[in-house]
């Protein structure tokens, strides 16, 4: 995927070469970023600058704006003459639009985070900040409307914001990054389309140093994420997206997956000029005839039979930092995948205590190795962490550096493997000042089975340990001894025979059976009971002496014997989650 391509030097464009960057445009609501798209852009799209009826009757962004910005390829990215494209990807500024925003920043390389320079950052400036650290490479810092700023003041008032905006961005990987100001329409949006732009020359040139080329491979299946479909009276219809893998030539069947219907590609455009072929991060509208454009307003489209639809799926992940509170085992997260947001519920899991420290494998599962069921994300703050404090674990051995989820999804999602995989809380008040994005991952196995509790996930080793404690009642006989409070009146005692147990005064045995009715059962000592701890039961077994009035002796030895610790037993042993038999299992 585009936006999570390394950056490699640069060859030389060859001549009349064209590079295509995708820029995203992000910011909190009102902060200007459609006016800094219309004032950059020297083209749109049909779906740019907020043409549609319901975000002009709004007066804001409600979907996804396409635009670009054509100009000449910059010296570092290669001396022979060519032409630089900037994709300007306009996303949305509200809160209740997010889903929209993941979706855009997905197919970004560089992102533009538009501040209203009066007000600093806000709430969604900072989920923009999150969405891309996640997404994207690179990232410049707009401070747009300085001309709300009196001229005597702006200069200070500008360089007051850039270092606040440093010290925010100082832990970030944008830490560093251009700043600079602007007012993409100074007087506002009743001001004349007369009224000259002030700083956007100045943001240009940063634009065209900051771009880079990013990784594009033509090879592959054919994926593109589509965000617009509509019809042209005596063309068909036409499917605006972004490519993110593979390439796409006239003549060329692509399916739709989520409908399951085949296409042949009947022409394609790049900003109202036809090509013949596209590729990977390249902005194209493709138009196919009879079909409906109501039943795509946005998706996947594909080479035919290259995408899976899953029902679950394992995803490596971690917690973003700026959500509050604990990433809890079973609870319901809004996940979204390309530009689809569908409930799931989640259970997290981590290597065997032996494996915490191995590297990650980042873009497999294996099936092999045995997990560690966790009720919650583990993270210097999670319960599970506070508990291997206690057991004098070092800080490095605490947490994994890897962890793992089950997404079980509410319906099913059609995607690519090794796509990026974002869990958030939607359902938080959009008013509340708290960061909504949970978590994000990489999706490394998809359950394609409808039944995969049944088929899949019986092959998924991840175990609980168990630990249940009792104690030792009496001395039986030189290789035997009585245990209770382990086990209920009610358990079956029989599943247990053959499982080992550990006394605290050190010696091993084995479960031989129940013992009467209440819960008590027979340890076997195979090695035999120790001279000590035979003389220590016998010390417990004895019944405490009724003390009379007055008679002090016998208050003193019932003390003696109220001292004398009781002999602990331990049962440890693990269980599959997904074991249909719930099988015990020692090591």
């Amino acid at each position: 995927m585009a936006c999570a391509a390394a950056i490699p030097p640069a060859p030389k464009p060859s001549t009349s070469h064209r590079l295509n960057i995708n820029v995203g445009v992000l910011g909190h609501i009102d902060s200007g970023k459609t006016a800094l798209a219309r004032a950059l852009s020297t083209v749109g799209s049909t779906a740019a600058f907020d043409r549609a009826p319901q975000s002009r009757a709004r007066g804001i962004t409600l979907d996804l704006g396409f635009s670009c910005l054509c100009t000449e390829l910059p010296p570092h990215l290669g001396t022979e003459p060519g032409e630089l494209q900037l994709t300007l990807v306009d996303c949305p500024g509200h809160a209740s639009l997010i889903r929209t925003i993941i979706g855009g920043a997905q197919i970004i390389d560089l992102m533009m985070l538009v501040i209203d320079v009066t007000k600093g950052m806000q709430t969604q400036s900072a989920e923009c900040l999150v969405i891309g650290q996640i997404a994207c490479q690179k990232m410049i810092v707009v401070l747009n409307k300085i001309d709300l700023i009196p001229d005597s003041k702006r200069q200070a008032a500008v360089e007051k914001m850039s270092k606040k905006m440093q010290k925010t961005l100082e832990n970030t990987r944008f830490h560093g990054c251009p700043i600079v100001a602007t007012a993409a329409k100074p007087g506002g949006p009743e001001a004349p389309e007369t009224v000259t732009p002030i700083g956007v020359s100045e943001l240009i040139e940063v634009l065209k140093s900051e771009a880079y080329l990013p990784t594009r491979d033509p090879s592959g299946s054919f994926l593109m994420a589509v965000d617009h479909c509509f019809s042209i009276k005596g063309q068909g219809t036409v499917m605006t997206g972004t490519i993110l893998s593979g390439c796409v030539s006239n003549g060329d069947n692509v399916e739709i997956p989520a409908l399951k219907v085949t296409k042949k590609v009947k022409s394609m455009q790049m900003f109202h000029t036809p090509v013949n072929y596209a590729m990977q991060g390249d902005r194209v509208g493709i138009c196919v005839t009879q079909f409906d454009p109501k039943l795509l307003e946005r998706g996947l489209i594909c080479t035919p039979e290259s995408l899976q639809t899953i029902h679950a799926a394992i995803i490596s992940l971690k917690k973003i930092p700026y959500f509050r509170g604990a990433l809890q085992t079973k609870a319901k997260f809004h996940i979204t995948v390309g530009h689809e947001t569908v409930m799931g519920r989640v259970m997290f899991f981590s290597p065997a205590p032996n494996d915490f420290t191995k590297e990650p494998l980042e873009d497999d599962f294996d099936f092999g190795k045995e997990y560690l069921y966790q009720e919650e994300y583990l993270s210097k703050d999670s319960k599970s962490s506070e508990e291997n404090k206690e057991n004098d674990c070092t800080e490095e051995r605490q947490l994994p550096k890897q962890q793992w989820a089950l997404l079980e999804f509410e319906k099913p999602v059609t995607c690519p493997k090794l796509c990026l995989v974002i869990g958030s809380k939607l359902d938080t008040d959009i008013h509340a000042n708290t960061c909504r994005l949970a978590f994000h991952g990489v999706l490394l196995q998809g359950m394609e089975d409808k039944n995969y509790a049944e088929t899949c996930l019986p092959k998924l080793k991840v175990y609980k340990l168990k630990h249940k404690e009792g104690q030792v009642e009496r001395f039986c006989d030189d290789y035997s001894v009585i245990g209770r409070s382990l086990f209920k009146k009610e358990t079956n005692i029989q599943i247990f025979v053959g499982l080992k147990v550990k006394l605290s005064t050190g010696e091993e045995g084995l479960i031989e059976g129940g013992f009467g009715q209440s819960g008590k059962f027979k340890i076997r000592i195979p090695d035999g009971v120790r001279p000590e701890t035979k003389a220590l039961l016998t010390a417990t077994s004895k019944k405490k002496p009724k003390a009379g009035k007055g008679d002090t002796g016998k208050e003193d030895e019932s003390s003696k014997v109220d001292s004398v610790q009781p002999v602990h037993i331990t049962l440890l042993f693990k269980r599959y989650v997904f074991d249909a038999q719930k099988k015990m299992i020692q090591s």
